[in-house]
């Protein structure tokens, strides 16, 4: 068990219980090159396209071994170029459920094992079908995650897959083409399948790390010729990137966190930079000690 900062639902680590971490994120990401199905290629008319995002997050210990998790998310998109007009506004709340059943010395290691489910919804009436601008899909989710992570010494390797269930949507049209004609406003949307390794370096006050992550739509089109993306495309992605978080001494209690990833290869996807920075605060709801900033396995 990892009590400390920051923790995610891709991460091995586990809030201690009574301890509430909230904290904020701000995110950029921006591509000018995509994937229109696997031939990739620019777009004048769309120059490069930007997503900002600033996120409220937090969890919450209601054991060493259980933890509850959240997200909301507010993002804007813009264009460089053409007439289209970005988005903006609150995207899809999400709540994650990370349990660890089991934690054993094995080796000169120490191997953790985690279960994660996880749901998501809208929580604004935006627009779905206004790809590559629109601010998200409006498909209501259901996750399951199992994870295993394995530290030796201030190294570790964790690794997760993930299947996401997703929900039909609503279009504003009565009807589509996707491979054949649809006369309805209803989009069946494919699920999604996806796979992460982080790889690094675990001390309490500091953990830095890099990590690949392949995200594979099970179903779905490819963008046809000069065409608008859809919501019920193909869209797959290849990510590499980095992860550091520090847990500052002058203020017990509060990290810093910084991130950032690129999409080496991908399929009716932008080739996207990212960029991501926040700050995270422990209050510990026991008020009998002070917050612990230990890693412990």
């Amino acid at each position: 068990m990892l009590p400390a900062t920051a923790q995610t639902d891709i991460d091995a680590i586990m809030m201690t219980k009574n301890n509430f971490c909230v904290g904020a994120m701000y995110g950029y990401s921006s591509w000018k090159n995509y994937w229109e199905g696997t031939l990739k290629r620019e777009n004048l008319n769309l120059g490069t396209v930007s997503t900002q995002m600033v996120s409220v997050m937090g969890n919450y210990g209601v054991s060493n071994k259980l933890n509850i998790l959240f997200g909301v998310p507010y993002i804007s998109t813009k264009a460089s170029a053409g007439t289209l007009h970005g988005q903006k506004g609150i995207q899809d709340g999400s709540l994650w459920v990370k349990y660890m059943p089991l934690e054993r010395t094995i080796g000169k290691g120490d191997l953790s094992v985690y279960g994660i489910a996880g749901v998501s919804i809208p929580l604004s009436n935006y627009v779905a079908d206004f790809l590559p601008l629109a601010i998200g899909l409006r498909s209501k989710t259901f996750s399951l995650r199992a994870m295993g992570d394995y530290q030796v010494g201030k190294f570790f390797v964790t690794a997760s897959g993930t299947y996401t269930f997703r929900s039909n949507i609503k279009i504003d049209r009565d009807a589509y083409y996707t491979t054949e004609m649809h006369y309805t406003n209803e989009v069946s949307m494919p699920d999604v399948l996806s796979f992460n390794v982080r790889t690094g370096y675990r001390q309490p006050n500091l953990i830095a790390e890099v990590f690949l992550d392949n995200m594979i739509t099970q179903g779905g089109f490819d963008i046809t010729r000069n065409n608008m993306p859809f919501p019920s495309n193909q869209m797959n992605a290849t990510r590499l990137g980095v992860y550091v978080k520090h847990e500052l001494s002058v203020v017990h209690g509060l990290s810093i966190i910084a991130n950032g990833n690129y999409v080496v290869a991908g399929r009716n996807m932008g080739q996207a930079t990212s960029v991501n920075g926040g700050f995270f605060y422990i209050i510990d709801c026991n008020k009998k000690k002070p917050v612990s900033s230990s890693l412990k396995k």
